[in-house]
């Protein structure tokens, strides 16, 4: 059984008062909590574990060069890699979506070609693109979200063909909280002979991932979003691709033969793992995962999806209130919004003297922002902690709010 009161007790950070007040935290869709177990090894490591990996013939190193892997072969479990070495850690997922555009992308990309993503992408699944294009001279394709935020599928079809090489898509929108049917994409454009890049920074956290059933060509998600620590991303690639990738940052530990006049480099995923890399990071990203699984993403998917629902519903009872993604199909805890009469930085403002942490801007996502018709928007986002006093704390201070103006 989900209980949340002790999942609560996980994390510190709620033993915090804000302005006096409770801390309502709304705001993990930009960086979530940590749980106590995840700073406690991060801490144990510095103290008492700590070397470099992969260089050092002494205990300490040899230790954590196996924890390090360790980490590794956990990140493959949660995503249900076939084997480890298709897994790559990055700084952050914005790196790994780079890694793909410049490593994928400069080999295998002509002016010919044609690349697919969608009107809900975030920055960093949108301008790698579009500099990639203006280098290489290739197609880029903006398909269409519905005025609801929902996958305009009928318009995907219409833009996929022959040409099509990539299509790098968003499994779940950072503004509209929208889940797109990314299996169905993935087939689709198999079926024409595309590779598929999944953006699963906000899907990865809220549901199941398994990259060997949805068949994806490559997958990224961030350490910060899954209740782990920043300077810590995964990207997920078919080994047969990654092998068939140069690297694009180059150094200590991803060579294989160095002479004064050229380089070997290494097999994956080292190659994509130049320098010292974030082993405290990795090994933090590794115990967060753990924590998720023992859990049970199963488990968090159901309780989220209770109190998305419940906060759907009593959002749409503020009277000035207009949701972004105002659909209740198939969409996670993620509510971007604006109040009649209340500019989006003010509410954000009045919030947090109510001890509510938001978000308020166009969320590295500004294209999408406009094109639902805003500048400027308060996003709240839920994580497996929040609770449907969360909500009901919220949704008073939204009607508090409106009093003031």
């Amino acid at each position: 059984m989900y209980n949340v009161a002790e999942i609560r007790k996980d994390f510190p950070i709620f033993e915090v008062k804000i302005n006096g007040k409770d801390n309502t935290f709304l705001d993990s869709g930009a960086s979530a909590q940590k749980p106590k177990r995840v700073i406690d090894k991060m801490m144990q490591v510095y103290k008492s574990e700590y070397a470099n990996v992969h260089r050092g013939s002494y205990y300490l190193s040899e230790e954590i060069t196996g924890a390090y892997e360790n980490a590794r072969a956990i990140a493959q479990k949660f995503v249900n890699a076939k084997r480890a070495d298709e897994i790559v850690f990055t700084r952050n997922a914005t790196e790994a979506i780079n890694l793909t555009a410049f490593c994928f992308g400069r080999k295998f990309l002509t002016k010919m070609d044609e690349v697919i993503i969608s009107q809900a992408e975030h920055h960093a699944n949108l301008v790698p693109w579009q500099v990639l294009r203006d280098e290489i001279g290739f197609e880029l394709k903006i398909c269409k979200i519905k005025d609801d935020g929902s996958f305009d599928w009928d318009d995907f079809c219409a833009k996929l063909n022959g040409k099509t090489k990539l299509v790098a898509i968003t499994g779940m929108s950072n503004v509209l909280g929208v889940m797109f049917p990314i299996k169905e994409i993935i087939t689709a454009a198999h079926q024409i002979g595309a590779k598929v890049l999944i953006d699963a920074c906000q899907y990865a956290v809220h549901q199941k991932v398994d990259v060997q059933a949805l068949d994806c060509d490559f997958l990224a998600f961030s350490g910060h979003k899954t209740y782990g620590p920043t300077g810590i991303g995964v990207l997920y690639g078919k080994y047969d691709l990654l092998a068939a990738m140069p690297p694009y940052q180059y150094g200590g530990d991803m060579v294989d033969v160095v002479t004064y006049t050229n380089a070997t480099f290494d097999v994956p995923p080292a190659r994509f793992e130049a320098g010292t890399p974030a082993i405290v990071q990795a090994i933090g990203l590794g115990e967060a995962l753990e924590y998720m699984m023992h859990i049970g993403m199963n488990n968090i998917a159901a309780y989220e999806e209770e109190v998305s629902r419940y906060a759907y519903d009593e959002l749409r009872k503020v009277d000035g209130l207009r949701l972004l993604g105002d659909t209740d199909k198939c969409r996670g805890g993620i509510f971007s919004f604006v109040l009649d009469g209340v500019h989006p930085q003010d509410l954000a403002f009045i919030l947090d003297k109510e001890g509510i942490a938001v978000r308020v801007g166009h969320h590295c996502a500004a294209p999408l922002v406009r094109r639902m018709g805003f500048e400027s928007v308060v996003r709240a986002s839920l994580g497996m902690y929040n609770t449907t006093r969360d909500v009901d704390i919220l949704c008073a201070a939204l009607n508090k709010a409106k009093t003031f103006f």
